[in-house]
């Protein structure tokens, strides 16, 4: 690994299912330089492309849990 921009992992789809508060901490981990906002599935978000913010897609239930792959934008 040349420990380039490359390198930083973009996408969590391990983590589709896990508790919410656990996705934040493991991508938190791996890219502490970006912006992690909860968001509950159905909710309108703005569109556009953020190199610095990972969206995590929870369903709406008592565990919060990860719907969606969360990815970098």
């Amino acid at each position: 690994m040349s420990g380039g921009y490359d390198d930083l992992k973009t996408s969590w789809p391990e983590l589709v299912g896990s508790p919410g508060h656990y996705a934040h901490d493991m991508i938190h981990k791996d890219r502490p330089d970006v912006q992690i906002p909860v968001v509950v599935v159905g909710t309108e978000v703005p569109p556009g492309f953020d190199d610095k913010r990972v969206r995590l897609f929870v369903h709406p239930d008592f565990n919060l849990k990860v719907a969606l792959t969360p990815v970098v934008g």
